[in-house]
């Protein structure tokens, strides 16, 4: 902006000025015929002129005749002299067509060709202005301007155009960095509450003003201390409940042990039945562990899968052939339906575990006389085991706390039928190692449905058995 202003000051002046000094030359040439001066420089009158306009604009004016000699030069130096120049001989031809202004920038001058015109009837050896009838060149004006005047302008221009520069880049860096002192004091007050949480002083979500960046910021974290949270809850609860669930058994065999010592002379049906009571409490107590290892072992990424073609429909039938002596116990009718042939890239052992812990469930929590209905489907990508049951069903309200470990929908229930709470867990963990999903539909009194989707090409982390 500086340099174009003081260009455009420049170009304007210049033209200012030519056009200022054409107007007096354009009357010192009238002046010229007037005095007849191209034939008699001896006029005082037009002499002064000469000399108050070449030291007005600080100049030099030489008159040239129609003989190209100059018959005047105010620096004297060119007087008499003759002079040779395209521009003059062709303002001689063409009168005010051929009218010249230059500005020489490098030398700081501007030089003028003007005509020095004369209208009257042309005579023989007269020079005439071409297309102008009764206009007579009769010499020219050489006219140097200096432009010290402009250049000294544009000097104080300048000074004063970086002065004032300098004063608007300083306001703005002030600004600047005002406004930056500003903005960024929402972010160190986040930090600052960031920090809180980190050194564990508070747990609550971090708020600030409604800037759109710090509301991104803000929800993303708010976000994630959300999920820490639930994950501290929930491990907290898991320890709980793991306590509990392993100091049941237990406080079950000092009981009936306290018991058998507290008697003298216990008949040995009574031992054999507080044994027998033991024993199931033993049994329940090594499910327990057992279940849990399986979930440690799953919750290690570093195990991985070890993955290998796999006929599932096979599989599936292997795992209800174990299962269908407990149904046959209530009379549950199990039965196995498969739409096509599947083979898929999967963990053979931990998709068994899936398949045995959702079929288990569906006999453990039926109705007797009722059934389970195992379906088995596949597509391009994927392949889907559909287990259907007539039993008890779970409310909405449960759906998203089924696949919590030790989670019970009927906690009497469950401890009747010998559920541990971690068999959802273990499928759930199982299905999502292999990259899949597994949906729930189920209302109380009419059944449940679970469908685990599962691709036939694993492309999780798996070891090549």
């Amino acid at each position: 902006m500086h340099a174009v202003i003081l260009d455009s000051y420049e170009d304007r002046a210049v033209n200012v000025k030519s056009t200022e000094v054409q107007t007096q030359l354009k009357i010192l040439a009238n002046h010229l015929i007037a005095y007849n001066y191209l034939q008699d420089t001896s006029s005082e009158v037009i002499n002064a002129e000469l000399d108050m306009l070449a030291n007005l604009y600080d100049g030099r004016v030489m008159v040239i005749n129609d003989d190209l000699k100059v018959v005047k030069d105010t620096y004297n130096i060119s007087q008499g002299k003759i002079i040779i120049s395209e521009e003059v001989v062709n303002c001689l031809k063409t009168g005010q067509r051929g009218a010249v202004s230059k500005f020489d920038k490098n030398n700081g001058y501007i030089e003028m060709i003007t005509p020095i015109i004369e209208s009257q009837l042309i005579q023989e050896e007269d020079v005439s202005d071409v297309g102008d009838t009764g206009v007579v060149v009769r010499g020219v004006l050489l006219t140097s301007v200096s432009t010290d005047t402009i250049e000294t302008t544009l000097d104080i221009l300048g000074r004063r155009a970086t002065t004032l520069e300098v004063i608007i880049v300083t306001v703005i860096l002030v600004f600047a960095a005002w406004v930056a002192n500003i903005l960024l004091k929402p972010f160190n007050r986040i930090t600052a509450a960031i920090n809180d949480v980190k050194a564990g002083y508070t747990d609550q979500p971090v708020s600030g003003p409604n800037y759109y960046e710090t509301e991104q910021i803000l929800n993303a974290f708010n976000a994630l201390l959300k999920r820490m949270k639930v994950l501290d809850d929930s491990r907290q609860e898991f320890v709980s409940n793991v306590s509990h669930e392993l100091k049941t058994p237990i406080t079950s065999m000092k009981v009936i042990a306290d018991s058998l010592l507290a008697q003298e002379e216990v008949p040995n049906e009574l031992y054999r039945d507080f044994m027998n009571d033991i024993s199931h409490e033993i049994d329940r107590e090594d499910k327990i562990i057992n279940d849990l290892l399986v979930l440690v072992k799953m919750d290690k990424k570093a195990s991985g899968l070890i993955v290998t073609n796999v006929d599932v429909v096979n599989l599936t039938e292997s795992v209800l052939k174990r299962l269908r002596p407990i149904a046959m116990q209530r009379n549950i009718d199990l039965t196995l339906e498969s739409k096509r042939a599947v083979t898929a890239e999967i963990d053979e052992v931990k998709i068994s575990l899936v398949i045995m812990n959702l079929v288990e469930n569906a006999i453990k929590y039926n109705n007797d006389n009722g059934w389970v209905r195992v379906t088995i489907d596949a597509d391009h990508q994927y392949f889907y085991i559909e287990v259907k049951d007539s039993g008890v069903g779970i409310p909405e309200d449960c759906f998203d706390h089924i696949y919590e470990r030790f989670y019970r929908v009927d906690k009497s229930r469950s401890r009747e039928v010998g559920g541990t709470g971690l068999g959802l867990s273990i499928a759930r963990s199982a299905v999502i190692m292999h990259r899949g999903s597994i949906d729930l539909k189920s209302k109380p009194g009419e059944g449940t449905t679970f469908t685990i989707k599962i691709p036939l090409i694993c492309a999780g982390n798996k070891k090549q058995q």
